[in-house]
């Protein structure tokens, strides 16, 4: 019988799409090929906070603070995690890089299931990379390139891909000079337009202002959740008679892969909503996904060949849920709006829908992402980091 495959699903963390990450994970958890891999689930709480095997679980299932109250009061029941963490570090930070499950076996590859500010960004990469362990998904500069909405549009500009018109602003000079920020975006921009939070994902913080009057208090809310702010101009504007709705249409496309990356069917999503907001997305039935949409053979071929592009400009590996925007009207201009290394994970989710209709089941998925991350695992091993002598 072969040997299984040890691998740690990781979910939770600091941001605020934590709830998001505990839907991902559990799905994740419930579809993995138990067959192939041994499977560790390791939580992280709102407070940073690491933990395994029956806490882990506490944390999937709702309790953290039952959880919480047990570890403020050293409670003996989180002592099979102790093998795992150390004081809230993991050990693949111990001077033996070797994480380990609650069983004391090594864990081979991790699966990080988190959204978000530390998680998506390049920051629980880079410690994987200092351990020296496979990881599904994109590296720390995919990663951070892949959250941060500003590096991401100049990266798409620098490889000819089509971006909408935006501006960037800092939060320190929003709060110090809040008139001449309304003004550069008034100058460059026209209404309607939408105001997110650089560095979170899941529509987290946006707004779609269609005055002066919305802007303000649509900087304020993005401003808490981020440094830097993005604007954009609305892809369609205002309706003009003749011209149909509107309001852009949604696309979607997933990608998988590492240097040769494959693109999904597209999908659509028809927002409940004005736009396709946090609400739209997690907590309302308005929503309508399309798979695959109702656009022209070539129309298709154009936004999946932009999908593979956009993962190559920003050095993706794994996944990534790439999103579009087709301007209504006549003319139908498609934009490129952005892409998410860690995309939501549900069954239900746009990515796994995707591969699902493009013929790979959401278990296949999931140990074709696990095989990626060894593939490219091996792939970093033959680079030396020292100079021979």
């Amino acid at each position: 019988m072969a040997k299984k495959l040890r691998v740690g699903i990781l979910f939770g963390g600091r941001s605020g799409e934590h709830e998001v990450s505990l839907l991902s994970a559990a799905s994740v958890l419930g579809a993995i090929d138990r067959e192939k891999f041994d499977v560790t689930p390791i939580g992280i709480t709102k407070e940073g906070r690491w933990l395994a095997a029956a806490d882990a679980r506490g944390l999937l299932n709702g309790d953290a603070g039952a959880v919480a109250r047990r570890l403020r009061a050293g409670d003996p029941k989180t002592t099979p995690g102790a093998r795992l963490l150390h004081e809230g570090i993991p050990t693949l930070m111990a001077p033996e890089p070797v994480p380990q499950g609650p069983e004391g076996k090594a864990i081979e590859v991790v699966f990080p299931v988190l959204h978000g500010t530390f998680g998506e960004d390049g920051t629980i990469q880079g410690l994987f990379e200092l351990a020296g362990i496979a990881y599904v998904g994109s590296g720390v500069l995919g990663s951070a390139a892949g959250m941060d909405k500003d590096v991401m549009k100049r990266l798409f500009a620098e490889a000819g891909l089509p971006i909408v018109k935006h501006v960037t602003l800092l939060r320190a000079g929003w709060e110090k000079a809040p008139r001449k920020a309304i003004a550069l975006v008034e100058r460059s921009l026209k209404y309607p337009v939408f105001v997110k939070p650089a560095n979170l994902g899941s529509s987290v913080g946006i707004s779609k202002a269609h005055d002066r009057a919305e802007l303000s208090p649509a900087l304020s809310l993005a401003a808490k959740y981020d440094r830097k702010l993005i604007v954009e101009e609305g892809v369609g504007g205002k309706a003009r008679r003749g011209d149909g709705p509107a309001r852009a249409r949604e696309f979607e496309v997933a990608v998988l892969g590492n240097d040769s990356p494959k693109a999904s069917v597209v999908g659509e999503i028809i927002p409940g909503k004005e736009f396709y907001d946090y609400e739209a997305k997690y907590l309302s039935e308005g929503s309508v996904p399309v798979i695959p949409a109702q656009i022209s053979r070539d129309q298709s071929r154009k936004i999946r060949e932009m999908a593979v592009a956009a993962f190559k400009a920003c050095d993706l590996s794994g996944l990534s849920r790439v999103d579009f925007l087709m301007e209504p009207g006549g003319r139908q201009r498609i934009f490129l709006n952005e892409v998410n290394t860690m995309p939501g994970f549900t069954q239900i989710s746009m990515y796994p829908k995707l591969w699902e209709a493009s013929g790979l089941s959401y278990k296949e998925l999931i140990t074709q992402l696990i095989e990626l991350a060894l593939e490219r695992q091996t792939e970093k091993n033959k680079t030396t980091y020292s100079r021979e002598e």
